[in-house]
């Protein structure tokens, strides 16, 4: 990605307002109040640690990984759909629609040339980016 001078210019507008990263947390499902730790990590989640190569040529992945847990009627699933719409490539699933081998692949038959076909699950169309699975335990 290129950033244009324009787009510089905005970000260095917003590094001088200070405190920038409670600001982008906040910004994330602005209608829940508080849970703002929730929001910071949703927020790591979304942008990604930095790969690490080791000097033995073993590669780190960056990825961070979160999982919400709480009480009914927290707004995890609200937070998850948010995350979901504002992440150029995230997909939302929930348990009670996907199961544990359906997150990689699934076995379908093609409509017109009545084939069984694979295709990608969640997890794969989701490559780096963020998979929003929710109601994990009814998986």
């Amino acid at each position: 990605h290129v950033l244009s001078e324009a787009g510089a210019a905005r970000l260095t507008a917003l590094a001088e307002e200070g405190d920038v990263y409670g600001r982008l947390a906040r910004s994330i499902a602005p209608e829940i109040f508080g849970l703002e730790d929730v929001k910071k990590a949703l927020l790591l989640s979304m942008v990604g640690g930095t790969q690490r190569l080791l000097p033995d040529g073993m590669k780190l992945r960056g990825d961070v990984h979160l999982c919400l847990m709480g009480d009914p009627g927290v707004a995890k699933s609200q937070l998850l759909k948010h995350v979901s719409r504002i992440c150029p490539r995230a997909v939302y699933t929930t348990g009670k629609g996907s199961s544990g081998a359906g997150l990689t692949a699934a076995v379908m038959r093609n409509q017109v040339t009545k084939e069984l076909v694979l295709e990608g699950g969640a997890l794969v169309l989701a490559d780096k980016g963020v998979c929003c699975i929710d109601e994990f335990d009814k998986m």
